[in-house]
């Protein structure tokens, strides 16, 4: 284990209802919200990350469904994400990937400059998200075996909590497995409380509060700026929050890692999908969604079914050596002009058929949306509707060599959900790339 300072149907849970009473109108072209203040009695504060990034709680609402709820009443509470910690094959050039493809911005570094000589370590921001990219730099470090085994991906989803000893707490009542005790890490720049708990496969969830610190990430690393240079006309950023990372785990273990998150972490069951919903002639699989209090941290968690061919969770599990983070939807305020950027960077993203867009079901079921039709068709994005509102979705083709870790960016209007309507185009879109790969 790696930890993060060294190495048919669908239910809602009522409490989503309330994320689509207020929403902010977000600016296409800039993903600038009008600046409005919580309700009367909200408990909901921005992170130190959404401040930095100058979002709004109204403009969080719509891009990621942020929902109100009692902290006091919650016995593991997550405020927010913390970071997403990949162990790569190559820190140095996935660094340059992340900012010269994706928009990211370079803020701070941890390597053999400063003393670490196991691995190298690059802090990356796009809006309320960061990434941590780390690489080996001894032949001997661990994250060359997690590499070798693994290929690039997920080793740790860090949650930014308000009280890390009371979340060890319970977990340690709840039974799960704590990889970290609670203890302070410490430098000129203030104090992180952090701890370790194990979730799926060799995933972890890093506690972290930072709520004493001012530095630029954690206690060893330096800040470091991009020597990238952007053109004039670039967007300030591509997408601005994380709005859910997909898990896939085994056969027969969903409901385990669900039963995981309810008792230990005290997360809601937020949707579930299974049956004709989630399968298509050759393939299928079952998921069900956990979220916590504020809806800021879902978890979709995927199980292949038994089905005439291998669907893309058995690619996953083949590729990746057993359970792990499948992809991330990264929420955007203009999809359009995200994806429009990215492809002019080299990134590829699934095709959809022109049938889709044709098929006549589709356009009474949508309604209207922000924008006709045939640009999204242009674009190959996905459109879906649910009885809160619509959203737009668009998912990329595996990031690296292995058929693994993908992106989604997804543009919220109301909606809750995650694209079910969905499901059968894009799985499809998927077994075609499995075909081709010889997978399927």
């Amino acid at each position: 284990m790696i930890d993060l300072l060294t190495a048919g149907r669908h239910r809602r849970d009522p409490a989503s209802t309330l994320a689509s009473m207020t929403h902010s109108t977000l600016n296409p072209a800039t993903d600038d919200a009008t600046a409005t203040q919580p309700a009367d009695g909200s408990h909901l504060e921005l992170t130190q990350a959404e401040r930095r990034a100058e979002l709004d709680l109204q403009q969080l609402k719509q891009l990621v469904g942020l929902v109100d709820y009692d902290i006091d009443k919650d016995p593991f509470p997550v405020t927010g994400w913390d970071a997403i910690v990949f162990v790569v094959g190559n820190a140095t050039q996935t660094a340059h990937y992340y900012q010269s493809a994706w928009g990211m911005t370079l803020e701070a570094y941890n390597g053999p400059e400063h003393g670490n000589r196991d691995h190298k370590a690059f802090v990356l921001r796009s809006g309320s998200i960061r990434f941590v990219v780390k690489g080996a730099v001894d032949p001997d470090s661990p994250l060359v075996a997690h590499q070798a085994k693994h290929g690039d991906g997920v080793v740790d989803i860090a949650l930014e909590v308000p009280d890390v000893d009371r979340c060890v707490a319970q977990a340690q009542k709840a039974g799960a497995t704590i990889l970290e005790e609670a203890h302070d890490v410490t430098d000129e720049h203030g104090t992180v409380r952090v701890a370790a708990i194990a979730t799926y496969g060799e995933t972890r969830h890093t506690l972290v509060d930072r709520s004493r610190y001012t530095g630029p990430y954690l206690p060893g690393y330096v800040a470091k700026n991009s020597t990238l240079v952007r053109r004039p006309d670039a967007p300030k950023r591509l997408f601005q929050a994380l709005d859910h990372i997909v898990g896939n785990v085994e056969l027969g273990k969903m409901d385990e890692w669900v039963g995981f998150y309810n008792k230990v972490m005290g997360f809601v069951n937020m949707a579930e999908f299974v049956g004709d919903d989630i399968a298509t002639d050759y393939s299928a699989l079952m998921s069900k969604v956990v979220a916590n209090g504020n809806h800021r941290v879902k978890f979709p968690l995927n199980e292949p079914a038994i089905a005439k061919k291998r669907s893309q969770i058995d690619e996953y599990l083949d590729f990746y050596r057993g359970p792990g983070a499948q992809h991330l939807a990264l929420a955007t305020g203009d999809i359009l002009r995200t994806v429009d950027e990215l492809r002019a960077n080299g990134i590829e993203f699934l095709d959809t058929p022109d049938s889709y867009y044709e098929d006549p079901e589709l356009r009474e079921r949508i309604g209207e949306v922000r924008v006709p039709i045939e640009e999204l068709q242009s674009r190959g994005i996905l459109v879906d509707r649910d009885e809160d509102g619509y959203l737009l979705q668009i998912f990329t083709k595996p990031l690296g060599d292995r058929p693994t870790v993908f992106f989604e960016l997804i543009e919220r209007h109301g909606s809750l959900g995650f694209g079910k309507g969905n499901f059968k185009a894009l799985f499809v879109a998927l077994e075609r790339e499995q075909d081709i790969r010889g997978n399927l």
